[in-house]
């Protein structure tokens, strides 16, 4: 089961602060994170339910420093479509 120490981030970009005026929340989490998963960890933490949920899977980038390759690790991105009343003070820029 899911809980609040698989989200990693809360994605602070220029494309997803023009989301969040929209609504939607963009959430960095473990690969193993589910989509009823998020919402039950939406519900419990927050107090909010979501309406919609969209996910998005990202391999990691492989990178070489020095001669030596690495591997970055693998995530899943979550677009998490918010009700217009919901305010999370706790996640606000």
């Amino acid at each position: 089961m899911a809980d609040i120490t698989d989200i990693k981030s809360i994605v602070y970009t220029e494309k997803a602060l023009n989301l969040q005026e929209q609504g939607v929340l963009v959430v960095q989490t473990t690969p193993k994170v589910t989509k009823n998963q998020l919402k039950q960890i939406f519900k419990e933490y927050f107090g909010v339910t979501p309406i919609k949920v969209n996910s998005l899977r990202q391999k990691g980038k492989v990178k070489r420093f020095r001669g030596v390759e690495g591997k970055r690790p693998d995530y899943k991105k979550f677009y998490v479509k918010l009700p217009e009343d919901a305010k999370l003070e706790s996640l606000s820029v």
